[in-house]
């Protein structure tokens, strides 16, 4: 007799295979130079990535094969696009022509690409290594941190200086400043630095359990609320800004993790 499986247990399969497909047409319109598309095409595939899992959780259809797909995706949309998308953004896209008419060096585009293979097989060990922690027990202070960057966050780190150079030259503010976040070596140092993050074991903030008193609660209601007004107003220079702060965050989060860190050794915290 042949075993039935639920409808429901297919759609979050759905939900990862979209994000597969705005990954790769994120790859297609990098290489097009159509970069403010493929911007938009892994903001879906993000958003794609963080529904999966919730509605797979809602709908009690977790499954191997889910878990399985929603590792090669991230890798696809989070390790590969981003790099191909650095590579032709900081290269003048398939002509190899900046802006301003001028040829970016064989050497040049050498080195990108050698940043941007760097940067995705970092992030196919960081993905790797993920799923072989998920067994092992964590010391009560690792709660509120992931190990190294996780995908997505460095996805949205390494695409900051191009989302702040296309959204300040869609602005028109500083064409000064967005032509200076498009030099090739900031770019090639930020796919080092980021894939260096991802594939480390450094501690960075994770929010799933953060908690927030009280006290706060007001200031914080209201500072995401003025968040979401800029949203609205200035989308992706708003996505830039924040991709600076969250890359402010890391020094923070590793003095965060060894305070909490001293207290457990201290005096044994509660799991």
């Amino acid at each position: 007799m042949t075993a039935e499986v639920p409808v429901r247990a297919i759609i979050p399969n759905l939900v990862t295979s979209l994000a597969v497909c705005a990954g790769i047409t994120a790859i297609s319109f990098s290489s097009e130079g159509r970069f403010r598309e493929a911007l938009f095409a892994l903001f879906v595939a993000c958003i794609c990535d963080g529904l999966d899992g919730r509605i797979a959780r809602f709908l009690r259809a977790s499954s191997k094969m889910g878990a399985e797909l929603d590792s090669l995706a991230d890798f696809v949309n989070f390790g590969v696009a981003p790099a191909l998308f650095m590579y032709y953004w900081m290269t003048g896209g398939p002509a190899h022509m900046m802006a301003d008419g001028a040829a970016v060096s064989p050497v040049m585009i050498r080195l990108t690409l050698g940043a941007a293979l760097f940067y995705a097989m970092c992030d196919c060990f960081r993905l790797a290594r993920f799923n072989t922690m998920l067994e092992t027990p964590a010391e009560p202070y690792w709660k509120h941190f992931f190990t190294g960057v996780p995908a997505p966050g460095g996805c949205w780190m390494v695409l900051t200086p191009a989302i702040l150079s296309l959204a300040l030259d869609a602005k028109g503010i500083s064409p000064v400043l967005a032509n200076a976040l498009q030099n090739p070596y900031l770019g090639v140092f930020m796919l080092l630095f980021v894939g260096s993050l991802m594939a480390s074991r450094l501690p960075t903030i994770s929010l799933k359990k953060l908690r927030i008193s009280r006290a706060y609660l007001l200031p914080v209601m209201v500072a995401l609320v003025f968040v979401i007004a800029l949203l609205f107003t200035n989308f992706w220079l708003t996505i830039g800004v924040i991709g600076v702060l969250y890359i402010l965050t890391v020094p923070v989060s590793c003095w965060a993790f060894c305070r909490m860190r001293a207290k457990c050794v201290a005096a044994p915290c509660a799991s």
